[in-house]
């Protein structure tokens, strides 16, 4: 049973950063595409970046130069790391598996969720 928990989310002011983590289980986890993605007030869940199994990473234009993903195999863990937060950037942030380890695949397993807030 695939499981992924998110953690490090929390109220940070603008400029600020957070480093979230997503643990994974129940899946061969270096086989895998994952990816980040978030959830504003109001708005849709949007991606945020992805990552291949082999570790080509791809960042949103809304976020390049901010935002890095990156994943260690070893401990099936994946991160992302905000820097130079907005207040825009306050939403419900998911870790999700994709369905092949290609980055381009789309996502077949989500975590429940960690908040990040960004106090202007």
């Amino acid at each position: 049973q695939v499981q992924l928990v998110e953690s490090g989310g929390g109220l940070v002011q603008t400029g600020g950063s957070l480093r979230l983590s997503c643990a994974a289980s129940g899946f061969t986890f270096n086989m895998y595409g994952m990816a980040w993605f978030r959830q504003g007030p109001g708005k849709e869940r949007e991606l945020v970046a992805r990552i291949s199994a082999s570790g080509i990473t791809l960042e949103e234009d809304s976020v390049t130069g901010r935002f890095t993903i990156s994943r260690d195999n070893t401990n099936n863990a994946l991160y992302l790391q905000m820097n130079s937060l907005k207040p825009e950037d306050t939403a419900v942030y998911f870790c999700a598996k994709l369905r092949a380890p290609s980055l381009q695949s789309d996502p077949d397993n989500w975590g429940q969720g960690t908040q990040v807030t960004v106090s202007s």
